[in-house]
């Protein structure tokens, strides 16, 4: 069963040192780079909500949920007032076991509680040649919209 956890002292560097395969990288950001932006994010009043993935007592992966600004000049009024799914990324030790569609099922129960306020919708990007992600973003629900987020495919799912 997958589950996420804080990011503390005790698992901020094991978290830091997962990685995708080489050829996934230039799909996500490193969890080091997130987790500072998830602290500039909240220094700066926004949302952001990192967490690790467990699937039992095994971490797997992260994730970083938000709501509202990502800070970009032209965001559009769907980022500004919706939850995003900002990162996700499963180690590559852990992929090809069912937990990168588990998680999702997992943020999105997550968000249906509306832990930061109340949202119609959950958004996220994908680079558009990342055909693995976009596959399983749809089989969940998620439909582009027409907008980019910098070089990147908007999806939203309608909560």
């Amino acid at each position: 069963m997958i589950r996420f956890e804080e990011i503390t002292s005790r698992n901020i560097w094991p978290v830091c040192l997962l990685e995708p395969f080489d050829e996934q990288k230039h799909f996500v950001a490193k969890n080091v780079e997130s987790l500072a932006e998830a602290f500039a994010t909240r220094n700066e009043g926004n949302n952001a909500l990192p967490f690790a993935i467990y699937h039992d007592q095994e971490l797997v992966g992260f994730v970083m949920i938000g709501k509202g600004t990502v800070s970009n000049e032209d965001e559009s009024e769907l980022i500004k007032n919706n939850y995003s799914l900002w990162r996700l990324m499963i180690d590559k030790k852990h992929q090809g076991k069912g937990y990168g569609r588990q998680t999702l099922e997992a943020v999105i129960a997550f968000v249906r509680t509306f832990p930061l306020g109340k949202a119609e919708k959950i958004w996220l990007s994908y680079e558009p040649e990342n055909t693995r992600a976009r596959d399983l973003y749809r089989r969940f629900g998620f439909v582009e919209n027409g907008e980019m987020c910098g070089d990147e495919i908007v999806a939203v799912y309608q909560l």
